[in-house]
């Protein structure tokens, strides 16, 4: 009992299906292990997130636009006393 060519094309159009398919749920199993692994790697390095990162950012830009703010503000005080006239 010979197998006919559909009937072997057919079983071996089923194999490669079927490995396809195993290695598809293997690479999915490998992703989320490594996902895992870097996400433990990342939390025990002590690394900002995103938000607090952007948070810091921000404080610093309004901080930096307060001290411009006063620096202006120093130099027209200095500017209107130099202009004063000296009482001594």
């Amino acid at each position: 009992m010979t197998a006919s060519p559909n009937r072997f094309f057919d079983d071996m159009s089923r194999l490669f299906t079927d490995a396809a398919g195993a290695a598809r749920s293997l690479g999915r199993e490998a992703e989320a292990a490594i996902k895992a692994q870097v996400e433990r790697l990342l939390a025990s390095m002590d690394v900002v997130s995103r938000e607090e990162f952007e948070a810091v950012r921000d404080m610093a830009v309004a901080a930096r636009n307060a001290n411009d703010a006063l620096e202006r503000r120093i130099a027209e005080l200095e500017a209107k006393l130099a202009e004063a006239p000296n009482k001594e």
